[in-house]
């Protein structure tokens, strides 16, 4: 009985249901609609597993992320995008995939999209298009006019909240989404001024009415957040727009962005961990090796190149630690000369030697109980390698003029981005010492072999520019972007993220140009211009993003499924892209 109810459900819906076989074939679980045998006529004979991608070209790429969507055990849904198809009679129509997944199984759903929804789209894209000409509006406004009521219908249906004001600010429309999203009743709402229809704060309503009063070409959306009658919280970005009939009245438009501000939540949680940014899969091995040496109490090596972030790695494996609550002392053991750096680690008693007026506590005394982090320590003078070796065997140390031990409880984290094997080969490092720090062991990756990460690592930066200059940069332009992505970065982040803050110093604007970058950055092999051709322009950005899709995508400006699209259009199979 269940089983009838779903398949006439499916049939209602117009949908294909299809289940990922471990052999790679899907199988159809629902009844297939007219749409779907016009386009596989095999369908219609009874077959019932076959590949979608081969009736499919567009599925080529989508398949791939989908399958590593499923990999992960994803929750939720991921959807291609619209793309379009001819049946063998040559007939078009609009579809759409979607891969979900229910327990251990993995489902692809194929729907058909009609023609109305790219009509609706077209429509709405015209009215709120900043950049269409007067032409363009008076006659998108002519059409509309023509078929009124179908407006209505298409406004109240689209997720997108539209409302319209006369001359005075005062609402005379509102869409059926505004009303739900923003929990509105139109017979209160309609004949009052917009500033008390809409539940903003008092700043978000000032922000808006500064931003209606510039040039319509120089407005941009404004974000505002509010909470529900229900109490949830929603964020909206809230654009105006003149209206083509009569410049004293507006139109706004509400886009609800609460998903895309939790995803980005989500994101910035998995992105970042205890100051380290990166989701490249370099940094996130990186993560796993922090959270296992942090249960455990020996001794880490760090190892990697200048700039990459070592000591925040050993901050982080500090923070989750069973010693978190106790001191985190940082050391650099470079430049600092034998009785120095023996005075500072260990401490000394008053009269050990010539300045030495009072008693003084070393660093692993005063991290007592917590970690110390000894940086560069293949810098480190060889007669001091010699006591370090006694404190790790000994858990004690001996200040300088005493001779009785002291026990301390550290825990030591080392760093270097010397070959320490290399330098214990040429003498100038103890192998004993060698064998004892290298117990934990984490390699950091340059900058250059996680270019994924730059663009994230920018997006940190610009975010704590912004805290402490005041400037309101907010973006990086296309070229810029290819220079930052395309420079090899010998100083790593450190490099990268003094080199926003120069070009945020430069920037005149909200976005940064390329003119802004430091000068080595601008001088280095300037980026290839990318080729006319679209394929080889395809092929060109995907070599470019190593193979990445999405961000080969945001090279080239255009939406993932859009990406999609021209990939299947042109031909490109998975195998060449990913050449």
């Amino acid at each position: 009985m269940h089983e009838l109810i779903l398949n006439d459900l499916m049939a209602a819906l117009d949908i294909v249901v299809l289940e990922r076989q471990p052999n790679g074939a899907f199988h159809i679980l629902s009844p297939t609609p007219e749409w779907f045998c016009g386009i596989y006529p095999q369908a219609a004979t009874g077959q019932t597993d076959f590949q979608p991608a081969h009736a499919f070209d567009f599925l080529d790429n989508f398949l791939i992320d989908a399958e590593a969507w499923w990999h992960d055990n994803q929750e939720g849904w991921l959807k291609s995008g619209p793309w379009q198809e001819a049946d063998p009679s040559g007939c078009e129509r609009y579809l759409q995939a979607i891969a979900i997944r229910a327990g251990s199984r993995k489902l692809l759903l194929l729907e058909q999209v009609t023609q109305a929804f790219e009509e609706k789209h077209a429509i709405l894209q015209s009215a709120r298009e900043v950049s269409l000409s007067k032409t363009k509006l008076e006659q998108s406004y002519e059409q509309v006019r023509k078929s009124h009521d179908d407006l209505i219908s298409i406004l109240n249906q689209l997720r997108l909240g539209t409302a319209i004001t006369d001359e005075h600010g005062r609402v005379m429309f509102l869409s059926q989404t505004c009303r739900d999203v923003m929990g509105l009743c139109a017979d209160e709402a309609l004949g009052m001024p917009w500033q008390e229809a809409f539940p903003f704060e008092a700043n978000e309503r000032r922000q808006i009415h500064a931003m209606m009063q510039r040039p319509q070409q120089q407005r941009s959306k404004v974000l505002v957040t509010f909470s529900t009658n229900e109490g949830h919280q929603r964020w909206m970005e809230v654009e105006v727009q003149d209206d083509p009939r009569d410049r004293r009245r507006a139109i706004f438009f509400f886009y609800d962005v609460t998903e895309l501000h939790d995803l980005r939540q989500l994101l910035d949680e998995k992105a970042v961990f205890h100051g380290l940014v990166g989701v490249s899969p370099a940094m996130q091995q990186v993560y796993q090796h922090i959270r296992e040496v942090a249960e455990v109490d020996w001794t880490v090596l760090i190892e990697g190149e200048t700039g990459t972030g070592k000591e925040l790695v050993a901050r982080a494996i500090h923070q989750i630690s069973q010693r978190k609550d106790q001191p985190f002392i940082a050391v650099n053991c470079g430049g600092l000369t034998e009785s120095i750096l023996t005075s500072q680690l260990f401490g000394h008693r008053r009269g050990a030697f010539t300045g030495a007026v009072t008693d003084h506590k070393g660093f692993f005394e005063a991290a007592n109980g917590g970690t110390i982090f000894l940086d560069e320590i293949g810098d480190m003078p060889l007669s001091v390698q010699t006591n370090l070796l006694r404190v790790l065997q000994e858990k004690e140390i001996t200040r300088l003029g005493e001779s009785m031990p002291r026990k301390v409880d550290v825990r030591v984290i080392v760093a270097t981005h010397r070959n320490l094997a290399q330098e214990v080969e040429a003498g100038r490092f103890r192998a004993d010492l060698l064998y004892r720090i290298r117990v934990g062991r984490i390699q950091l990756p340059p900058l250059r072999h996680r270019r994924e990460d730059i663009r994230l690592l920018i997006e940190s930066f610009l975010s704590r520019c912004r805290a402490v200059s005041g400037k309101a940069v907010t973006g990086v332009s296309q070229d810029a972007m290819l220079m930052l992505m395309e420079y090899e970065w010998p100083g790593n982040v450190r490099e990268l993220k003094s080199a926003i803050e120069y070009a945020v110093i430069r920037c005149r604007g909200s976005i940064i140009q390329a003119e802004d970058l430091p000068a080595e950055i601008r001088s280095a092999r300037p980026p290839e211009e990318l080729p006319q051709d679209e394929k080889q322009r395809l092929l060109a950005a995907l070599k470019r993003a190593g193979g990445n899709r999405t961000t080969a995508a945001r090279m080239l400006g255009i939406g993932r499924s859009t990406f999609y699209r021209k990939l299947a259009s042109l031909d490109i199979k998975p195998e060449a892209s990913s050449q």
